[in-house]
């Protein structure tokens, strides 16, 4: 299964790659993605996170981007990366209560296109790393079909799914909530952190996906594969 979708995310990179404009998502597809075989702590992994007005790529806005780079099972913080997003339209109340970006926030941030620009540079050869892949996938594929006319694909780790499969072996009812990120970096003992910021779920989801690793069994042969959605 995981041969099938490594092979189908190369397939359809190559495919697209072929009708992709110049610029930057012609250069993320020109860089093959990393082998399944490779070991986790020699993949190069870029964690990211969307703040988002709603949950539906094609009608809610995308409102800011966080993401930092995960290599050798270290964080280094240099690489994170942080913007709000311009939209047009003005923020709901109880939006604004989650995630703390205000229309005047919103208004100064910088154009859609600068956002994914830079998010598309810095994952070019790359895994994706997630928490709910739903949401990032959807909405980063919608911006890219607004900005360049087509949607790629991505291989991603998701740390929730990580999880669930760990709790689904084990054949044991749990409630869903013990999946969201909060829980799951309590589970391994890890800080609280200050949620519904795009770069502090980003670093937040890195911490937890090297907890996760690091309580697996021969953490030190831990593969791509084992990992992979």
């Amino acid at each position: 299964m995981i041969f099938n979708n490594i092979f189908g995310y190369e397939a359809k990179r190559k495919r697209l790659l072929k009708r992709a404009p110049t610029g930057p998502l012609h250069d993320f597809l020109s860089v093959p993605f990393p082998d399944e075989k490779q070991l986790f702590i020699d993949t190069p992994i870029l964690s990211v996170d969307f703040e988002t007005t709603g949950l539906h790529a094609k009608n809610d806005k995308l409102l800011s981007v966080g993401f930092v780079d995960l290599f050798a099972n270290t964080i280094p913080l240099k690489s994170s990366y942080h913007q709000i997003v311009r939209s047009k339209g003005r923020l709901k109340s109880d939006n604004v209560t989650i995630h703390q970006i205000t229309d005047s926030q919103k208004n100064q941030g910088e154009p859609l296109r600068v956002a994914i620009e830079a998010l598309l540079k810095a994952l070019t050869g790359k895994v994706m790393l997630v928490h709910f892949a739903r949401i990032e996938r959807e909405f980063l594929q919608q911006a890219c079909i607004n900005l360049y006319g087509m949607a790629p694909m991505f291989p991603m780790i998701d740390t929730l799914m990580v999880a669930k499969k760990r709790l689904d072996n084990r054949d044991v009812a749990y409630d869903p909530s013990t999946l969201r990120l909060s829980a799951l970096r309590q589970r391994y003992n890890l800080p609280e952190h200050h949620a519904h910021n795009a770069l502090n779920d980003a670093i937040a989801t890195a911490e937890l996906l090297m907890a996760q690793v690091n309580a697996m069994a021969s953490s030190n042969k831990v593969t791509l594969s084992d990992l992979l959605l």
